[in-house]
């Protein structure tokens, strides 16, 4: 089955739909103005079913198909957060959010979604129960992981999972997936450094905090060249070295670092973890200083199910002809969250040639949405095909 005609019909409306979402974009749990467009819409599409507040300003809702022989759940996802990047794309449509911008694609996750509920609330052609689930902070905020804490997965049912993502620099509407470890874990450190500040002019009567610092940063490269078995993946970034001072002439007292570690190994991710601390504690001490390590583990490593990615992998094929396998991506997901409470399978499709995304020109592609669409319902009809 190529793109669903009905997918044809609705375009111009879904189209609106993400314009609208593009220009009021919301960050983390502040999703209320676009939960409440997405719970007017089920409600609209006439969903058997339609739940809000999960996972604090989630949404969800459930399409009953015309049978229900095998007692079959399934749920689909779409993101609604934005991010805090200021809008440099012109576009008529463009935010009205001075600082907040749909500068990934969550807009068009969530008007494609929208479309497919659309669909299936009008045919329910498909033996079984669709759930529909839109969440609020993926980006950073773990709203995944408060779905499910909320109970998502038992009140509804749900059985497997199936996610999406845009994907700059795919051919358009075409589609990408990979089994098995897919996105990183993404975890972030904060070190703080003490030493003892004083005059520029005289650091022998200091215990140069930024020097330490600037050892931390280098050393903690070593972790991907030195520690890591080099056919594994790693990726240790210090993205932030912060004074207490401003001034030319004033070595400070300390230095605070933040960064991220990413890994698709548990094994690396507790090594990468273990060398952060040793390194810096190691470097002060050496020096005459001290630090205070904060090291959190964000994302889970997002793994995709062997059977359900071979499913959505021939779903993609019907929709678009083909399905490419996706490279590994050090980039972080909190669908991770999904698939450790059930199996499913997330996956890309192409936004074509656009800015990448997290950037300020980047914008959605209103020309993947028929292939998105189509994708979604047909997961549904083809896993719980009409009896």
């Amino acid at each position: 089955m190529p793109i669903k005609n009905r997918f044809a019909e609705l375009h111009a409306d879904i189209t609106a739909w993400r314009r609208d979402l593009h220009a009021h974009p919301e960050l983390m749990f502040d999703t209320h103005r676009t939960a409440g467009v997405v719970a007017d819409k089920l409600a609209e599409f006439g969903c058997d079913q339609i739940k809000t507040g999960i996972g604090r300003t989630g949404v969800v809702g459930v399409i009953k198909g015309k049978t229900d022989t095998a007692g079959r759940v399934i749920g689909l996802r779409a993101d609604m957060d934005a991010l805090p990047i200021l809008e440099a794309t012109g576009l008529d449509y463009a935010s009205g959010e001075p600082g907040k911008m749909h500068a990934c694609g969550h807009d068009g996750h969530t008007s494609m979604l929208l479309g497919a509920a659309q669909y299936l609330a009008e045919t329910r052609n498909f033996d079984g129960t669709c759930v529909v689930i839109f969440q609020p902070a993926e980006e950073g905020g773990g709203g995944g992981r408060e779905m499910v804490e909320d109970g998502m997965m038992e009140e509804f049912g749900i059985q497997e999972v199936y996610g999406m993502h845009n994907w700059p620099g795919m051919p358009l509407g075409e589609f990408a997936i990979r089994p098995g470890p897919f996105f990183a874990a993404a975890d972030q450190f904060e070190i703080t450094v003490h030493g003892k500040g004083g005059h520029a002019a005289k650091p022998h009567e200091t215990v140069d905090s930024t020097v330490m610092a600037s050892h931390i940063v280098l050393a903690l490269q070593t972790i991907a060249s030195r520690n890591v078995d080099p056919v594994e993946q790693v990726v240790v970034s210090v993205t932030s070295f912060e004074t207490e001072s401003k001034a030319f002439n004033v070595i400070p007292a300390s230095v605070t670092l933040k960064g991220t570690v990413r890994t698709l190994d548990l094994d690396v991710q507790d090594l990468a973890e273990k060398r952060v601390s040793e390194i810096a504690e190691g470097i002060a001490a050496t020096m005459g200083g001290t630090v205070d390590v904060n090291y959190r583990r964000s994302y889970p490593v997002m793994i995709n199910h062997e059977e359900q990615t071979e499913f959505a992998a021939a779903v993609a094929t019907k929709v678009s002809g083909s399905c490419d396998e996706a490279p590994l991506i050090m980039g972080g997901e909190d669908f991770a969250f999904l698939l450790n409470a059930r199996p499913g399978a997330y996956i890309l499709v192409g936004n074509g040639d656009t800015a990448p995304v997290h950037h300020p020109e980047y914008n959605f592609s209103d020309e993947a949405i028929p292939a998105g669409c189509s994708w979604w319902a047909e997961i549904i009809e083809s896993r719980m095909p009409a009896a």
